[in-house]
């Protein structure tokens, strides 16, 4: 299995950390707004309400770059239960912006037979 996306495609970023608070703690860290600005500002964020979550499991963040060209991407924070008590914590950070997918598109004249033009 190749590992590596194809030329000019991103690839995501899968971090994972074994916490040793309990889940439910690490939940409210990363889902209750007053908490989790301690560590991700609203400002990092692309808009301060989630994207989409499963309570106590998963929670996605839209995220904006604060430089330019200012990119957005998503960031899934999943949560599972470690052995001895603690807490698996995995970050998949996927960048998805829009004006990224019309970069791999091939230029209009770029797919046809080539044709030459009397003079």
């Amino acid at each position: 299995m190749n590992d590596t996306a194809p030329e000019g495609q991103p690839q995501d970023i899968v971090l994972e950390y074994e916490l040793d608070a309990p889940p439910d703690k690490v939940w409210r860290a990363i889902s209750i707004p007053e908490f989790r600005e301690q560590w991700l500002p609203a400002r990092a964020l692309a808009c301060a309400d989630p994207v989409d979550a499963t309570p106590a499991q998963e929670v996605r963040y839209r995220m904006r770059d604060d430089e330019p060209p200012f990119l957005e991407s998503l960031v899934t924070f999943q949560l599972r239960p470690a052995e001895g008590g603690g807490t698996v914590l995995r970050i998949i950070h996927a960048l998805d912006d829009a004006r990224l997918e019309r970069r791999g598109r091939a230029a209009a004249n770029d797919a046809g037979p080539f044709l030459m033009r009397a003079a």
